[in-house]
């Protein structure tokens, strides 16, 4: 089988990367993925992508898939992340309350070619060393060894009992405690810190609510935390109470149970991430009855930028993709993760940051972000060793170093592609084109 993987797609194939003739204007892309946000969003969007070629990368993943749907596949299909890039991978506690190192972003996950998840992280590995200022063979370097050690991980999950493998973690306290730079290990371990040192709940009820009031009110930020007095006539109280009836169903029943102790006391909407600026996303703040705070994130989930070039999705209710896939991925997997829809759109609901820890990659050195980058891929072979069969993934790998060459290569080439489509946005914007918020 491994043989006529690699006869149908030769590994070297996977390699290099050179826009198609008829390749699609970036900016043509950005507008159309834009169609069905909140329009007064939309600006905003486009200054935060506008920020920096690996800010203009992050919320690219749309058009990153239209490109590797013109590459290579080899059709190896499994649950992917759909938009793996290296700050979509960060710690987090788990129900039990241990801290772990995974995947945090589903927005984008579907079942599609697994090579698209690895060489959308190594691209974005070469894309943070320019950030940074490192030179290219730095860049190259440090997508070869995430690369390698994606191909090293698969063939020990390819090894392990079923069992073994799937019940595999990677605890982030074992992380910090490996780091070789004391300065970076002593800013993580005071960023775990101050994550865990009072529950998040407490810590966003201090920060986001009004002081004094009662019940308590979440506090308006404009423009990036607000309340939508328009809402009402969108969506009645009544729509409101049905979709987060819908949601509680879509939790394990003991769960459902804790989350009866608490009651909706209020909502506003919350501008998130890049690429999901636009999307309908937004906080919901409940109280028990003893009066402990609990804020959920709700957010809209579109249809996957993966599916038009691969299928038709399994699952029709877009939020229950995104729960299904982060459920199947990830190690450990939020409390309070389920779905749920309101008129015209699907959404899922999760804990607003649980003892969520962010990686700083901007203060990262040369060596920092390839000990990183062999930390993701890690994270990656882990997550696709649970839907995927990893003895076939390894076989097709193999053991030579025909798979990370050509990872490196596509990553450099696919860092180059960025900056011009980066340069491309910045000149619509220039050209008034799209219009582009203010953020300052």
């Amino acid at each position: 089988m491994a043989k006529t993987l690699r006869e149908r797609c030769p590994r070297k194939t996977l390699g290099g990367w050179k826009a198609p003739a008829d390749r699609r204007d970036p900016v043509d892309i950005l507008i159309e993925t834009s169609q069905g946000r909140v329009e007064s969003l939309v600006p905003i969007r486009y200054a935060r992508m506008m920020a920096s070629p690996f800010a203009f990368y992050r919320g690219a993943a749309a058009l990153m898939a239209n490109d590797l749907a013109s590459a290579a596949r080899t059709g190896i299909d499994l649950q992917i992340c759909g938009d793996a890039h290296l700050v979509n991978f960060g710690g987090f506690a788990t129900p039990e309350r241990e801290l772990v190192f995974d995947i945090n972003d589903f927005d984008e996950t579907t079942v599609g070619p697994w090579e698209w998840d690895i060489k959308r992280l190594c691209a974005s590995l070469v894309v943070a060393a320019q950030a940074n200022g490192f030179t290219t063979n730095d860049g190259r370097d440090i997508a070869w060894e995430a690369a390698a050690a994606y191909r090293d991980h698969i063939a020990n999950y390819a090894q392990m009992p079923l069992l073994d493998a799937w019940y595999d973690h990677i605890d982030l306290q074992d992380v910090i405690s490996r780091m070789q730079d004391e300065q970076m290990k002593k800013l993580t371990n005071k960023i775990v810190r101050k994550a865990v040192e009072q529950t998040a709940h407490t810590k966003e009820f201090v920060k986001f609510t009004v002081a004094g009031g009662s019940p308590p009110r979440i506090l308006d930020q404009p423009p990036l935390i607000y309340h939508d007095v328009s809402i009402d006539n969108i969506v009645s109280a009544e729509d409101r109470a049905k979709a987060f009836h819908h949601y509680g169903q879509s939790l394990l029943p003991e769960r459902r149970v804790l989350l009866d102790r608490f009651e909706v006391v209020d909502s506003a909407v919350k501008v998130v991430g890049v690429g999901s600026v636009g999307t309908y996303c937004g906080i919901i703040l409940l109280v028990s009855g003893n009066g402990d705070p609990l804020f959920l994130q709700f957010k809209e989930a579109r249809a996957s930028v993966i599916d038009p070039f691969i299928g038709k999705n399994v699952y029709p209710h877009q939020g229950q993709r995104v729960v299904a896939g982060q459920r199947l991925m990830q190690s450990a997997s939020d409390l309070f993760l389920g779905w749920t829809e309101g008129p015209r759109r699907h959404f899922y609901i999760r804990q607003l940051r649980d003892a969520k820890i962010s990686p700083q990659v901007e203060l990262m050195s040369a060596a920092n972000l390839r000990r990183y980058g062999r930390l993701c891929a890690h994270t990656l072979a882990r997550a696709h060793a649970r839907s995927g069969d990893a003895v076939l993934l390894s076989a097709y790998l193999g053991k030579s170093d025909s798979f990370a060459d050509a990872i490196a290569s596509f990553s450099v080439a696919y860092a180059a592609q960025n900056e011009k489509d980066h340069a491309a946005m910045v000149k619509a914007a220039r050209e008034g084109r799209i219009d582009v918020a203010s953020l300052h």
